[in-house]
């Protein structure tokens, strides 16, 4: 039996709840350092607000864009990201924090090129997948984009870039051989990153062991797996979030889902989870139902991107893989992030209106 037809409005409809819920959680996230830095408890709720409008905008844009453009330069698109990707490396440039170089401030608005490299990624195996393409070529695309965004350095986003790149290209008709051996080279690398990095290796010791230093290495840890533990089934209550008066590092960005379990319990968690993971399996869905070869790619690489990070920032919120830095999709606080994932949204919809 055929399976019924997704409509391109639930996507869209899935995309808007997942904002909403983003802007509620920012703002119990935010509020006290808010206030106390900029004397306003909304500020970063209303700058989450006015990047939510605009994305909805750019969605919109995207889903009605010719696909015969998006195929005709998907090339100038990646090599785009590819350029920003290399100018955000260099100093005075690109802005530096935390040990990391990601961030290219243009006035007001910030641009992370390795937000946008995922959905220029994508977009470019998807009509370069067209074709049967050799995995040579293939692991050369790949490991090009996983050293620029490793310079910055980026573990995160790099995992999620390997998992979105390996899945297109089995989707596509890869040789499951090759790609065994290649995903066995991949593990190799990784675990070689993380060996021959001081803070990687924390973070896996931690992992292992998240008692071992509880003020030091193991703080970040510790107060997710409290902030978690608090919330018991139900949860503490709406704004009344305890680790938000400054434990919880990074409480609005990669870290919010703690705030939500926090205040909301094991229910609100799975269902915020259960939602993100409805868009995704939705998107999987019109990738299933597509005709057009490149619309089939596109729609489940799309999906299975805000998946496999879905899963990378709860799973090291929840201490399944060890703790990294990735944004919540829709969640997050954060310009780039949003804006991405909505204009990835808006090329979800086009899909399902062509299917």
């Amino acid at each position: 039996m055929q399976p019924k037809k997704v409509s391109h409005w639930t996507i869209l409809l899935l995309g808007v709840i997942l904002g909403i819920i983003g802007l509620v959680a920012i703002y119990d996230a935010s509020v006290v350092d808010a206030f106390k830095n900029h004397n306003d408890k909304f500020h970063f709720v209303k700058q989450q607000g006015m990047w939510m409008f605009l994305g909805i905008i750019v969605s919109q844009v995207a889903s009605f864009f010719p696909v015969s453009l998006i195929k005709k330069y998907s090339h100038v698109i990646f090599l785009a990201c590819v350029f920003l990707l290399i100018i955000v490396l260099i100093p005075g440039i690109g802005s530096k924090f935390l040990g990391a170089r990601r961030w290219i401030l243009l006035g007001p608005v910030v641009v992370q090129p390795s937000e946008l490299i995922k959905v220029a990624l994508v977009i470019y195996l998807a009509k370069w997948l067209d074709i049967t393409r050799p995995l040579k070529q293939f692991v050369f695309i790949l490991a090009s984009i996983l050293l620029l965004v490793m310079l910055q350095p980026d573990l995160g986003t790099s995992l999620i870039i390997v998992g979105v790149g390996l899945s297109v290209y089995l989707i596509s008709g890869a040789p499951l051989k090759e790609l065994a051996i290649f995903i066995s080279l991949m593990v190799f690398g990784i675990c070689m990153l993380i060996i021959s990095s001081p803070y990687r290796l924390d973070r896996l010791k931690t992992f292992i062991d998240p008692s071992t230093d509880p003020q030091g290495a193991s703080y970040h840890i510790t107060q997710v797996l409290y902030g978690i533990g608090s919330g018991g089934l139900t949860g503490v209550g709406l704004g009344k979030s305890r680790q938000k008066f400054a434990f919880l590092p990074e409480a609005t960005t990669d870290s919010i889902f703690v705030i939500v379990a926090e205040e909301l319990g094991f229910i609100g968690g799975i269902l915020l989870i259960s939602t993100l993971v409805m868009l995704s399996l939705s998107g999987l869905r019109v990738a299933y139902q597509a005709s057009d070869r490149f619309d089939k790619l596109l729609a489940a690489g799309i999906s299975l991107m805000f998946l496999v990070q879905t899963f990378v920032n709860i799973g090291s919120m929840t201490a399944i893989v060890p703790l990294t830095g990735v944004p919540l999709p829709f969640i997050s606080y954060g310009g780039s992030s949003l804006l991405t994932n909505y204009i990835a949204l808006g090329l979800l919809v086009g899909v399902a209106k062509r299917s």
